[in-house]
């Protein structure tokens, strides 16, 4: 046979080898999710390359047998063609390996692995068409192999037959919605990271305190009432005795503005006008609350312990905002500084801290800034105290008799 027949063999062989190599890689690496979508889209390359891809071993079975028949042909072609050109040397043929050897490396190893794992699409698809029949034509040597194959994977107890599920879990969904800023907005980003977390979290995470719920009392003067309703900035107020725990029910301020100035107006007129308090058991999961929400028919609600004592106040105001962020943007609730640092509303929930600033405090124990400082201090820190608090360094900067209300968050070093 002719040199230059020879060395023609011999660049097919190499061509094939890069194919076969490029191939593997390229299949191997496409993303699964975009493949998915590209299946919905009808793209017939995509769907040949799924359909090879739920049984890898024999798709690799075909590729490895590929890759092996043409290197080992390339070699013996390497072979033949330095014993035709130095018959008299006796280590001609391990220096042709050797050349052969660096030449398949760069040539149908590492470059077409390279690119096939930079644009796995470019290779993959292609060739899903031409190893779509060539499994059916090869499919006995190949049952063959895999027959051994599938033993040996037995005894270490896997199987084959199920394949590989493409899931994510929570924590790996929110890693990629995280690092897609590129592809869409950060407000959206935070919507979606807000209904992840809506599994984890309860009314109790996002409610307003009891301390801090605007009510009415009975007990008051009818004036101070009057004054409380029309400077009130809420919609709705609970309506009590002497104490929140006697709640007597929701008063919508709309319909009270216009009698407030009747002759006849009374506490009793408010009564009239009051709906049943919805009570919130303070586990209760945001998802759940938000369709008792929706099928009943209400927006507002007092979150009770197991004794039935009042811990707080939530709205459906309050449940959006888990999605959707604040629904009235607070500037001073974390305000960065000329130095890096922020200066932060001790009262704000750590689940909102942890969303502002893309931390990781933890959210199974107390609910705001405050509590984690004094859990984690066991005591009321004074101002000028300094602590390094889950990793991130901060400052307490105001504080009263039972409270930190400023805090300084120092820049991380």
């Amino acid at each position: 046979m002719p040199l230059s027949v020879l060395f023609g063999i011999l660049a097919l062989m190499l061509l094939l080898s890069a194919f076969f190599s490029g191939s593997e890689t390229s299949l191997m690496t496409l993303n699964r999710y975009r493949l998915r979508h590209l299946v919905k889209l009808k793209h017939f390359g995509a769907i040949k390359a799924q359909r090879l891809l739920q049984r890898p071993d024999r798709l690799l079975g075909l590729i490895l047998l590929g890759n092996n028949f043409v290197n080992n042909f390339a070699a013996s072609i390497a072979t033949v063609i330095a014993i035709k050109l130095y018959s008299n040397e006796e280590s001609i043929i391990a220096i042709a390996t050797g050349i052969l050897t660096i030449v398949m490396l760069i040539c149908s190893e590492v470059t077409p692995k390279t690119l096939a794992a930079i644009k796995p699409e470019l290779l993959a698809f292609p060739a899903a068409w031409i190893y779509t029949p060539l499994i059916r034509i090869f499919y006995p040597l190949i049952w063959f192999v895999n027959l051994f194959v599938n033993l040996l994977l037995r005894l270490v107890r896997v199987d084959v037959k199920k394949g590989s599920h493409d899931s994510l879990n929570k924590d790996e969904l929110k890693s990629i919605i995280t690092d897609a800023e590129s592809l869409m907005p950060v407000r959206y980003q935070k919507m979606l990271l807000g209904i992840l977390d809506l599994e984890s979290a309860t009314v109790e995470d996002i409610m307003t305190p009891r301390h801090e719920i605007v009510g009415i009392d009975l007990e008051s003067p009818i004036e101070d009432i009057i004054t409380q309703i029309v400077e009130s900035p809420h919609t709705q107020m609970a309506v009590y005795k002497k104490s929140i725990d006697r709640v007597v029910g929701f008063l919508h301020l709309r319909k009270v503005l216009v009698m407030v100035n009747q002759e006849d107006f009374d506490k009793q007129a408010i009564i009239n006008l009051l709906t049943k308090p919805s009570f919130i058991p303070e586990h209760t999961p945001v998802h759940t609350q938000m369709h008792r929400f929706k099928s009943e028919k209400i927006r507002i609600g007092l979150v009770v312990d197991e004794y039935g004592d009042v811990l707080g106040l939530v709205t459906l105001d309050d449940l959006l905002q888990e999605i959707v962020g604040e629904l009235i943007t607070e500037d001073d609730t974390a305000k960065r500084q000329s130095d890096g640092s922020y200066l932060v509303d001790a009262s704000i929930t750590v689940r909102e801290l942890n969303r502002v600033m893309q931390w990781g405090l933890p959210t199974e124990g107390p609910k705001t800034l405050n509590g984690l400082i004094i859990e984690f201090m066991e005591t009321i820190p004074e101002p000028g105290t300094s602590i390094k608090l889950h990793g991130h360094p901060l400052e307490i900067i105001k504080r009263d008799e039972n409270t930190v209300k400023l805090v300084k968050f120092l820049p991380s070093e």
